[in-house]
């Protein structure tokens, strides 16, 4: 029984149905934490058992092994107290946001890039009103060589080249 408070008359614990629900959001965001890659987890400050738990859960391949052992790794987080589990929270939301961010910045490049090998010298005039400081003969060499490894089938030497010149300058939008 939860009870009243005699004097405000507040429910003195959360109804059974909200600690349900925490307790699934808790379940989703351990879930979430063993989908990662392991370089990511590693990098999360993560207590021992929480850790060695979301290790033990991304080797099982057994499905209803791993998902026991995913309301373990979930039972040991509600153990924690709830500011360390809205830190982990916004710390997962905010990487996601970071990769969508640093995603969209790559496909700036690539665009940038397969532009000047498409359209020439349209896109090298816009690409130096974009950044007075680039070297458009170095650009145009390096926009020739790797047409001519595409055409010749070689390593894409100069379009990698060309890809970290675009990096270098266009990088901190």
């Amino acid at each position: 029984m939860r009870g009243r408070d005699p004097e405000t008359g507040d429910f003195l614990s959360p109804s059974r149905s909200q600690r349900k629900r925490d307790a699934e959001a808790v379940l989703d965001l351990a879930a979430r934490l063993v989908a990662l890659p392991a370089q990511q987890l590693g990098q999360l400050d993560l207590p021992d058992p929480i850790a060695d738990a979301a290790n033990d859960a991304r080797r099982i391949t057994s499905h209803i092994a791993h998902k026991r052992q995913l309301h373990y790794l979930a039972k040991l987080m509600r153990r924690e107290d709830d500011d360390w589990i809205d830190a982990l929270r916004h710390q997962l939301v905010h990487d996601r946001a970071d990769a969508r961010r640093e995603t969209a910045r790559l496909h700036r490049l690539e665009h940038w890039r397969d532009r000047l090998l498409e359209d020439g010298d349209d896109a090298l005039g816009e690409l130096a009103e974009l950044c007075p400081d680039i070297d458009r003969h170095h650009v145009r060499q390096l926009v020739r060589s790797a047409r001519e490894e595409r055409l010749a089938n070689q390593s894409p030497r100069a379009f990698r080249e060309l890809f970290r010149l675009l990096r270098d300058h266009l990088g901190e939008d």
